[in-house]
Formats: structure tokens, sequence, C-alpha cells
């Protein structure tokens, strides 16, 4: 099954904090964002609070790792009211160890990423990178290093936040979206092909989904010889309860939904109404 667009092997990280000085790594997890009358929030059928845990199934092996997907909380990034999204994924065979957080930083008004943070170990491989968007400006800067690049796009997406974006598509059988939205170049577009249909039975329950293949043109989970799929719920919900994708020396990559609970929708209808995932 599929993920959006993740890294390296695909979806996965390392998270090694003690390579940001403290002063920043406070500055990135951000502040409570009390709302005010002005936010007009676009319709999503997510919000703070919402969080989803997966079982990890690598090759040919069940049960050997955890994952989560959450809407951590409401954060003011640069003035802007944001999500913010988090996704990580623990676990791996004995030769070959994943721990990955990555996390996206969403305006909740315009649907462009603010900020994303890569903290990533998979394997040997090691990657740690904060990522500061100004979509208003056409750039981006790399906090860790430095640098500083071109937007390609004034309404950026990354990797966890094109996962969320797609639950507010119509997800149309048989249609392939396609979105010049990736924040780095050589990445775009971003392309969703709608698959099918199709009734799966997972521990937690039986569900209707939506099959997509999202593809993104760089290496990893997404890229074009990954195969990924992803599994939303047939529903105005779109919970993300399977994905599945190929990868490097692991050969498969497997997120199970073991559990779920919704969260809070910011607009005047107040909570978001409980899906019937979140009884299990």
């Amino acid at each position: 099954m599929s993920r959006l667009a993740l890294r390296p092997i695909g979806v996965l990280g390392v998270a090694l904090l003690s390579w940001v000085p403290p002063s920043l790594a406070q500055g990135v997890v951000g502040t409570p964002l009390p709302l005010g009358e002005e936010v007009s929030p676009a319709s999503v059928p997510f919000g703070p609070g919402e969080r989803a845990t997966y079982r990890v199934r690598v090759g040919l092996f069940g049960g050997v790792g955890a994952g989560t997907m959450e809407v951590v909380d409401l954060v003011d990034v640069r003035g802007h009211p944001t999500y913010n999204l988090r996704l990580t994924i623990r676990g791996g065979i004995p030769f070959f160890k994943v721990d990955t957080r990555l996390e996206s930083w969403l305006d909740i008004e315009d649907l462009v990423s603010r900020r994303f943070e890569q903290d990533q170990h998979e394997g040997r491989y090691k990657r740690h990178r904060i990522y500061e968007f100004y979509p208003e400006e056409h750039r981006w800067e790399q906090v860790i290093s430095g640098d500083e690049g071109e937007l390609p796009t004034e309404f950026p997406l990354d990797d966890v936040s094109f996962l969320y974006f797609a639950r507010t598509l119509p997800l149309e059988v048989g249609e392939t979206y396609t979105f010049p939205r990736y924040f780095k170049e050589d990445g775009n577009p971003v392309i969703l092909k709608v698959l099918r249909r199709e009734k799966v039975e997972l521990p937690i329950g039986t569900f209707d989904t939506i099959v997509v293949q999202p593809i993104i043109k760089t290496s990893g989970l997404f890229g074009d010889g990954g195969r990924a799929e992803v599994y939303f719920t047939d529903d105005d919900q779109r919970i993300l309860v399977q994905m599945k994708s190929r990868v490097p020396i692991l050969r498969s990559l497997d997120l199970v939904l073991e559990s779920y609970e919704p969260g809070k929708k910011i607009t005047a209808g107040g909570a978001l109404t409980p899906h019937p995932l979140s009884s299990h």
C-alpha cells in the first residue's frame, strides 16, 4: 500500500535531535495556537488530536514495528496558523532497522506547507533536515545546513502534507490527479492515480477503501519504481487504513491500521463526528 511522499527508502527515517541546538529544537516544536475570529480554515476531514496507529510489516515478516500518523496540535509559524502533522515509523529486521520521524506544518487556511522536518535512520543511512518554506517569497531555507533555494511553486507541499492534502480530494476511480506542488523541482509533478475500490480485511475490521497510487519523481516509497499504494476509507473522512510499497533491501514495507482516534475540526461545527473506526 502506499504513502504519499517520504524519502530515501520510503517513508522512513531517524531521529537524532542532538544534531539540533536546543534553542532551534524548541523553535521547531512551536507553541499552541490561540485561534482568533479572523482565522478561516479550509475544509478538511482532519483536525488536532486525530491519531492513527499502525503495525509495520517488513518483507515476509509481520508485526516487526509500529507507526503513527497524527495531527499533533495547532501551531503558529511566523504568524500563520498551521496543523503540526507527524508521521513516525520504528521497526525493521535484525540487519536493517528503521527509526523515522517526519513532521510537517500545514497552513490551515491555504493548505501550503510552512515547515518540514526529516529525522531519519534507515539501516546505515542517517539524515536530519529542517526546511522553512516562504511561499510568498518563492524560496526555502534548510535550517541546519544554511542552504537556500527557490520554490518551484507558491503552493508547496512536502511528503507528509501531501498525504493529508490527498484526503481533501474527490478521488474518483479511474482519475489521475497531477499537482506541480512538491517543494523540490525534481519531484514534480506529483501524480495521484485512483486505481480502484477494494474491500480490505484487517485485524481491526473490514473496510471499503479507495486505493490510490502516489508517484513523486524522486527516489523513495513513492518513486516511479516503488509501486506504492495507499488505502483510504471510502467515505468523506478518507482515513488511511493501509499502505504498501516496494522498497530496496526490505523488498516491501506495509503499514496496517491498529487503532484510530478522531480529532477536532477547526470550524464553527466544532468536534469532528466520530468515525466508526474510532470505536475499535
